[in-house]
């Protein structure tokens, strides 16, 4: 009977592959939760030879780049930069091919109904002016 690979071992093999791990990459940038694509950088670091590798490529302290790269981990741009470039890739910007969704628009909360007698604050642009202090009096 053959013997089986692990199955950890297939996508990490799949990711030693630059194009695959940089199309896992964007891929992962397409989803809603940014822990997406933190998990899918964590895996393609580990596939391209490891944290210490590409913290040596980078530049980054190795347990800087663990700490960035692990599940509570919340690596700056300039981290994300400088990993990717170890990677072999970089970070873009690209045209929406389709719009945004547009944002929800929930029914503002009430405003206070004020007492009788009571003053409007004034704009603090508008509350000193001469005509408006002529006014009041």
């Amino acid at each position: 009977m053959p013997r089986s690979a692990p199955y950890d071992d297939l996508p990490m093999d799949m990711l030693k592959d630059e194009e695959r791990a940089l199309a896992y990459l964007d891929a992962a940038l397409d989803e809603q939760d940014p822990r997406v694509f933190l998990i899918a950088l964590r895996n393609v670091t580990q596939a391209q030879g490891g944290i210490a590798k590409v913290a040596a490529h980078s530049g980054l302290n190795r347990e800087s780049l663990y700490r960035a790269l692990s599940e509570k981990g919340n690596p700056n741009v300039q981290t994300l930069a400088a990993v990717l470039g170890a990677l072999g890739a970089r970070l873009s910007v690209a045209r929406l091919t389709c719009p945004a969704p547009a944002p929800s628009r929930t029914p503002a909360a009430p405003t206070p109904k004020a007492r009788p007698g009571a003053r409007r604050a004034q704009p603090a642009s508008r509350a000193g002016t001469p005509a408006r202090r002529a006014r009041r009096r």
